[in-house]
């Protein structure tokens, strides 16, 4: 992976929020995998052409901090960074912020172990390591 930030442009949609137009907590995983898909996509790799060739990404640790409320229809940036790599695990790390403010509102981590379709586990490719 040449590229090992990337950050995309979250707009939170309306049945994503309570009825006070706040972002609810279970939407941030949601967002979380859609910034290491685009990270992935800007390192070349689409996960549907992973998976075809019997590589597979599961979350076996997900943290994540709120110290901001998102609100509906305001613009978001989410930067995602891969922080590690070992030879069956990567890590990531994630930044939620406004982007006309930096005002950080949330903060978070996984970690994805590479499996095979059956769900073992299973070296990440040696073309995907960093450096």
């Amino acid at each position: 992976m040449q590229k090992e930030s990337h950050t995309i442009t979250i707009v939170p949609r309306y049945c994503e929020t309570d009825q006070a137009g706040v972002v609810h907590h279970t939407v941030y995983g949601v967002w979380l995998e859609m910034g290491r898909t685009e990270l992935l996509r800007a390192n070349g790799y689409v996960y549907r052409d992973l998976e075809k060739t019997g590589v597979f990404f599961v979350v076996v640790d997900m943290a994540i901090r709120y110290r901001r409320p998102a609100f509906y229809d305001e613009q978001l940036e989410l930067t995602t960074t891969c922080t590690g790599m070992s030879m069956a695990r990567v890590e990531h790390s994630y930044l939620l912020k406004r982007p006309t403010t930096g005002v950080v509102l949330a903060e978070g981590k996984t970690t994805l172990a590479c499996v095979d379709a059956e769900g073992k586990v299973q070296r990440v490719p040696e073309y995907m390591n960093l450096g």
